[in-house]
């Protein structure tokens, strides 16, 4: 069995990617975002972290956040995100992928990928280049044009309020509402 270690500083920025099991492309619809943003504004009052920057897709999100000092617990609070997602989406009729019979022992729902990727942010050039990297997503995956083109990112927010500095502080509410 693999041994995944992942590097913990506290406080830091950390960079993640979130995957939907077997790449199920429902993330961008109305209920899941509500759903999510439910999940995630419980956990972030519960366990505070800041987003600095995030991109909802389809299948799959990408964000950055910062930690308070003194904390480098991610792990929970992505499990917590998860899953409090997850009972929330069933209840609604949200659909999942059947599992392996391997899932269903270990009591795992076809709705998330198991594991995540994380990256710890290592300077301020790193972070401008995930942020870049976050925004540009959409485009990678042909989904718009130009970064601006996709309703479900921080991308606005950092023209509109000039970058890091400001955005730090803002709730992502309207990334999920997409507003």
């Amino acid at each position: 069995m693999p041994n995944f270690r992942r590097k913990k500083f506290s406080g830091g920025y950390y960079f993640f990617t979130v995957v939907t099991y077997q790449r199920q492309r429902f993330l961008t619809n109305e209920i899941a975002r509500d759903r999510l943003r439910n999940a995630w504004q419980h956990v972030c009052s519960e366990r505070p972290f800041k987003t600095t920057a995030l991109c909802l897709m389809p299948d799959h999100l990408h964000c950055i956040w910062k930690l308070p000092d003194g904390d480098s617990d991610y792990s929970t609070r992505w499990s917590l995100i998860k899953s409090g997602f997850t009972r929330q989406w069933l209840e609604v009729g949200g659909k999942e992928k059947g599992q392996s019979l391997s899932r269903i022992k270990k009591r795992r729902r076809g709705v998330w990928h198991r594991r995540f990727w994380e990256h710890c942010i290592r300077d301020e050039e790193d972070l401008a280049n995930h942020i870049r990297y976050i925004h540009y997503n959409p485009v990678k995956h042909k989904l718009v044009d130009r970064p601006g083109d996709w309703q479900w990112s921080t991308f606005h927010r950092y023209k509109t309020v000039g970058g890091l500095e400001a955005i730090g502080n803002k709730p992502v509410d309207g990334i999920f509402a997409g507003e």
